[in-house]
Formats: structure tokens, C-alpha cells, sequence
């Protein structure tokens, strides 16, 4: 494959489907192997500049789905579901 372009940028709706699709791929032997649109609208919505993707020739060739913790709010054995604020990336456990 030739590399005409590689973009680095942050991620929108838009790439959506084939984002699911490159995860589809990627985690092929796990349940639930991608996140929903909503769950990727929320993230965008709640820290759009956390949410990168990398193109190359214009098609996603990976990505970095990030959020913000206040770390105080968790002891050291919290859960992903916690930290999400189960899986919806909201209000988290003891914030007010």
C-alpha cells in the first residue's frame, strides 16, 4: 500500500461507522467489541479534544478515546464501570 497522507485529528461523528468497524476488526474474540455511537457522541461532546484518530489515505488506522478523572473522587480499587460513570462518561462516583 502506498502512503499518500497521514493525518492526525481529532475524531467527529462523521467517522463514526468506520470507527466501529476498526474496532469490530481489532477486537474480533471479545464481547461487545465496540462502543456505541452514543457512548462516542458523549465522549466527543464532554472532551472532543481527547478524542484522536489517525488516517492514513483518508481511512482511520487507529485511535485514542480518552477522559478526564479527578482521581480524588476513586480509591485504588475502583472499576472501569466507576470511572465511567457507568459507561456513560457523566457524573462520576463522589462528584458533586
Amino acid at each position: 500500500m502506498d502512503i499518500d497522507n497521514i493525518e492526525l485529528t481529532y475524531l467527529s461523528l462523521d467517522d463514526y461507522q468506520e470507527l466501529k468497524q476498526a474496532m469490530i476488526e481489532s477486537y474480533s474474540n471479545m464481547p461487545n467489541t465496540y462502543w456505541a455511537e452514543s457512548h462516542i457522541k458523549s465522549l466527543i461532546d464532554r472532551f472532543s479534544e481527547g478524542q484522536v484518530v489517525i488516517k492514513v489515505n483518508d481511512q482511520i488506522a487507529g485511535c485514542a478515546l480518552s477522559i478526564v478523572v479527578n482521581y480524588n473522587n476513586f480509591d485504588d480499587s475502583h472499576t472501569y464501570k466507576e470511572i465511567t460513570g457507568n459507561y456513560t462518561f457523566k457524573k462520576q462516583k463522589n462528584e458533586s
